[in-house]
């Protein structure tokens, strides 16, 4: 049995991706779903009494509270942690009133995509890495999130502070029967137990309370190694391949790959006193709504399980211990 079920939801035109990149990429063709309203029948927390939720919003991110991230705000409001935005840089004085930061898609400017350099520039400066890699050794948490190109390079640097090590390419199972030459991604890929790619943890087997989590799907990201003694949530099978194109999203038979069976979409770790949780796709933890109408994220068919899951992710992170 395959690590991850293919199921298609979303099958993009690659002429249109190619055609219009920049456009696709700084979020034209996507946006926050308006009507969704999370249900949440067993609430952690009462109202405001969970803990300080921190939203960094000052590199330029792509996911803020009031956009793309909409409704993982409500997600967790539902279960009564206190969420507010950090526009300020990633210094003790602005961490000190946060008890969990999250990253989420951090950029170095708010430039068309396909115009950066290669490699990407990074979205933090070595002083931000430092204090936020002090921060949590000292106890803070952090849920530290980055996307396919060119997010995942924007937030390397990052991630290398925490023993991750960023791909920034797009992480893609490529079907048998595609036409040679033909890269047409298709979504979501879906992570579960039974097979193994979805691994046992905290987070996953009901340890912390409810249901385990059986499933979870993701929508396209990238593909992430770590040193050892981190946990694996989210394992990639064999047929999967991070690509490397010249432009984003401009895929063609000469692009790029590598293959990268049992790398990681998702993985934990203790550091110190504090805890890291890393995610190479983002959109599993929004409700977002492409312009052909079909739906990414957490009310999109196969990721009936996303909730409980991103839920799950910000419990072991706020825990003490």
């Amino acid at each position: 049995m395959l690590a991850v079920k293919r199921r298609t939801l979303c099958l993009f035109a690659f002429a249109a991706l190619a055609a219009g990149p920049a456009r696709a990429e700084n979020g034209e063709r996507q946006g926050a779903e308006a009507a969704y309203r999370p249900t949440i029948a067993d609430p952690r927390h009462a109202p405001g009494a969970g803990a300080r939720i921190c939203n960094d919003e000052a590199h330029h991110n792509f996911h803020r509270l009031d956009g793309r991230f909409a409704a993982f705000a409500a997600v967790l409001r539902a279960d009564g942690y206190r969420l507010s935005r950090l526009d300020a840089a990633l210094r003790p004085a602005a961490l000190r009133r946060c008890d969990v930061l999250v990253i989420a898609n951090a950029l170095p400017s708010d430039g068309p995509w396909e115009d950066y350099p290669r490699p990407t520039p990074p979205a933090f400066t070595a002083e931000e890495v430092g204090t936020v890699r002090r921060w949590v050794a000292g106890g803070g948490r952090l849920l530290l999130i980055a996307d396919h190109r060119p997010l995942a390079g924007a937030a390397a640097s990052l991630a290398e502070a925490f023993g991750f090590h960023f791909t920034d390419g797009y992480a893609l199972a490529l079907p048998a029967d595609a036409p040679p030459g033909a890269i047409v991604p298709r979504m979501p890929d879906l992570f579960t137990a039974d097979a193994g790619a979805l691994r046992r943890h905290p987070i996953t087997d009901g340890r912390l309370g409810g249901p385990p989590v059986t499933q979870v799907a993701t929508f396209i990201g990238q593909a992430f190694r770590a040193d050892p003694g981190a946990q694996p949530l989210l394992v990639l099978p064999e047929g999967f391949v991070s690509l490397d194109p010249a432009r984003p999203w401009a895929f063609d038979a000469a692009t790029p790959r590598q293959a990268v069976r049992g790398w990681l979409q998702g993985a934990t770790r203790k550091v110190g006193r504090g805890r890291v949780a890393v995610f190479g796709e983002a959109a599993m933890f929004t409700a977002q709504v492409a312009a052909n109408g079909q739906k990414m994220g957490l009310d999109a068919p196969g990721a009936e399980q996303n909730v409980r899951f991103l839920r799950n992710v910000i419990a072991w992170l706020a825990a003490a211990g």
